[in-house]
């Protein structure tokens, strides 16, 4: 395992659609592994595979207190509800900006045994899932904003997704 660095604007592959994973296979053991080292190192709560270079649709989440999740291909079949949220990314180092987001998500995808996964979440772990899906369709918390003037700055160590 590897801690990677962390790909930040304005780098382009944060902007490009991610593709689907066919197979899974070592690369792909390994860049999730990768993965889930990196987010612990960097004190964040989720982590999309483009924000490490790899344009595949792979995410990791590691949410306090509970075990870690790895979805790959996951895409949000349902929203209901809307809420505002704080929300900051390690794709966007130093600035946090309020969004809305739903306040229950549906997301399916596969894990990396590659068996079915299904996900009802609210709150924290709803917003997560959201953010970093959008990560693998090339979309950033900040394109949510009504004007880049509603980013604030924040302290190093502040939570980011």
């Amino acid at each position: 395992m590897a801690i990677l660095s962390i790909r930040v604007l304005p780098e382009p592959i944060l902007r490009q659609k991610s593709k689907r994973v066919r197979v899974i296979d070592g690369s792909i053991q390994r860049l999730i592994s990768n993965m889930i080292e990196t987010m612990h190192s960097t004190g964040g709560v989720g982590l999309a595979a483009p924000q490490l270079g790899t344009p595949l649709r792979v995410i990791v989440i590691g949410m306090p207190e509970q075990e870690d999740v790895v979805l790959i291909n996951p895409e949000v079949v349902r929203r209901s509800g809307e809420r505002l949220v704080d929300e900051g990314c390690l794709s966007v180092p130093g600035y946090i900006g309020e969004i809305k987001r739903a306040e229950i998500v549906r997301v399916k995808g596969r894990d990396q045994n590659w068996k079915e996964v299904r996900i009802k979440a609210n709150e924290l772990l709803a917003q997560v899932l959201e953010h970093e899906i959008d990560h693998l369709n090339g979309v950033l918390y900040i394109d949510y904003l009504e004007s880049m003037d509603k980013l604030r700055k924040i302290e190093p160590e502040e939570v980011q997704l």
